[in-house]
């Protein structure tokens, strides 16, 4: 049986999502990669359907941390987990979903500028291992 999400858990599903590409995106800074990198992520998210459309696509924005990677990893990388935990026990059928539009957005946010760097590679290897940890 589906539940619907609460306002604290659609949050934690966007900072999970939005903070990813923010990850990969200071895993290669540069101000016209970001721009370039955001904008091929959205595309992701666009592409989502259901429960983590829902998730993405109403409320207010993240707020994420920006002052050093270690800082938004120590947000976005938990949220990611906690992410997965609250679909598996309110909507088991979005956790595939959740996971397949994160990794899309993180990986066409690095694919965006000059290909995929190894610093980029590392991120989303993070990405990857934190939207599974909760299986």
């Amino acid at each position: 049986m589906e539940q619907r999400l609460t306002d604290e858990e659609r949050l934690t599903l966007k900072t999970g999502a939005f903070g990813a590409v923010l990850l990969v995106s200071n895993a290669d800074p540069g101000m016209l990669s970001v721009l370039r990198e955001s904008a091929a992520a959205s595309g992701a998210f666009a592409g989502a359907s259901g429960v983590v459309k829902e998730a993405l696509t109403s409320g207010p924005l993240p707020r994420l941390p920006r002052d050093s990677q270690l800082e938004i990893e120590s947000t976005v990388l938990p949220a990611l987990t906690r992410s997965v935990r609250i679909l598996s026990e309110k909507s088991p059928s979005e956790v595939a979903a959740y996971r397949s539009v994160v990794l899309a957005a993180a990986d066409r946010a690095a694919r965006a500028h000059a290909g995929v760097a190894a610093a980029e590679e590392a991120v989303i290897a993070r990405i990857r291992a934190a939207l599974a940890e909760s299986s």
